[in-house]
């Protein structure tokens, strides 16, 4: 009981390493909005150390590299990526269940682990900083690495998320630019594929782009529109009944977590209460004006397409991690009213006072509630969705102009590319991000 104590207590220092607050995510999403890419990136930076503890380095790194690459700066960037790819690397190599206080505590007690969707995203991002840079080789070796990855996890998973048909069909075209037209044809076929399963889910469809007859005489700029923010994560809770925490608890989704002989106990006896009190999270979407938009140049325009929706991933990463986040929390509960007990039953036989004893349960019972927190950590610097089109232009230096528009369809800005090298048979990568 001593020992569980101390853990308590010991925790209490240690939860003051939060999560990014919605306040804070909300403060670098107006700075997007705004385009101050640089500010915002000085911002996060500031918070290194604060916000952002060591167990949450990957986390600062991949904020800061889509700032950075939205800001233009893709060399940053990419210094961003590389440490964070490094970092996942380390991580994955351990166990995620091997932290006591993520039964005991609450789940910020471990690093950050990447979603899968945000791992995949890690090799797109590098990709395109390389793009940017005039390195397609080394962007075709990004390429190779995301569609390994999730090779991988296509082996691994059955369902939900196992697939990204967005960064499988960018690979196809990067492969396309080095000449791997084999793998750009399974690249493109797997996302095909992909988009057919999960298009749905992520509420996109495969992209149609139409390549005319003599695209070789032309040159090529592949635009994408990165549009909108990220839902934020925040704290939700939710009181339940002792027999639904129970049945939480004693049911656990994911098998390398393990129930301590005292919670089973605790639940057998059903020893508390009639309703406990359950933290968890939840995605709260952010609202932004831009609906669609669409290309001008040469004389033509282009509408771009909707071909990713990461805030579609990260519902679906959430809603496949929820049942083992309630396993967690409901054990979590029941081991703090455990404690609580055994507190107070200590105390009041070594004080041979009830009243020392209740105090003793109310003073772990209150610093469990407090140390009970949901993990609202993610990779919140990213867009909701990005938009592309596929331009073929006479040969030759011109300005491309990026239009925006809103729901009901007027024009709302825009963005203009100048002085791009359109070269014959060549092709271009550009991006631009809107938050607003």
């Amino acid at each position: 009981m001593k020992a569980r104590i101390c853990l308590l207590g010991l925790a209490l220092v240690c939860s003051a390493c939060a999560a990014p607050s919605l306040r804070y995510k909300t403060e670098i999403n107006r700075l997007s909005a705004a385009g101050k890419f640089r500010e915002a990136d000085e911002r996060v930076t500031a918070k290194k150390n604060k916000l952002y503890k060591k167990k949450d380095a990957v986390l600062f790194y991949l904020d800061r590299a889509v700032l950075l690459h939205d800001a233009q700066d893709p060399a940053a960037s990419d210094e961003m990526l590389a440490s964070a790819q490094a970092y996942i690397d380390e991580l994955y190599a351990k166990s995620v269940s091997a932290s006591a206080g993520r039964l005991l505590i609450n789940d910020l007690t471990t690093p950050y682990y990447a979603a899968n969707y945000e791992r995949a995203l890690t090799y797109y991002y590098r990709a395109q900083n390389f793009l940017q840079r005039g390195d397609v080789s080394s962007a075709a070796v990004e390429a190779r690495r995301a569609v390994f990855f999730l090779d991988h996890l296509r082996a691994d998973k059955r369902k939900g998320y196992n697939d990204d048909p967005f960064v499988q069909y960018f690979a196809s075209l990067v492969f396309e630019s080095v000449g791997q037209l084999s793998d750009a044809r399974i690249a493109r076929q797997n996302a095909f594929n992909a988009y057919r399963r999960l298009g749905g889910k992520l509420g996109v469809s495969a992209p149609e782009f139409s390549v005319p007859q003599n695209a070789g005489e032309l040159g090529e700029v592949i635009i994408f529109h990165y549009n909108g923010l990220l839902p934020l994560k925040k704290t939700q809770t939710v009181q339940v009944a002792w027999s639904e925490a129970a049945a939480m608890a004693s049911s656990p989704q994911e098998t390398t977590d393990s129930v301590s002989p005292e919670v089973q106990n605790a639940l057998a006896a059903g020893l508390f209460g009639s309703a406990v009190t359950l933290s968890y999270p939840v995605l709260v979407p952010q609202p932004f004006r831009v609906a669609s938009s669409f290309v001008e140049a040469g004389g033509q325009r282009y509408v771009t397409q909707k071909v990713a929706d990461f805030a579609g991933a990260a519902k679906m990463d959430l809603d496949e991690k929820l049942p083992g986040i309630w396993f967690r929390t409901a054990t979590r509960a029941v081991a703090k009213q455990v404690a609580a007990a055994q507190a107070r039953q200590a105390a009041r036989s070594a004080a041979n006072d009830d009243t020392v004893g209740d105090l003793a349960g109310m003073f772990v019972s209150a610093l469990g509630a407090a140390l009970e927190k949901a993990d609202t950590r993610q990779w919140f610097t990213l867009p909701a969705e990005v938009r592309m089109t596929r331009l073929f232009l006479t040969p030759k230096t011109q300005d491309i102009k990026l239009l925006f528009r809103d729901g009901y369809g007027n024009i709302i800005g825009e963005h203009v590319f100048e002085n791009v090298p359109v070269e014959r048979g060549g092709r271009i990568y550009l991006h631009h991000r809107t938050a607003n």
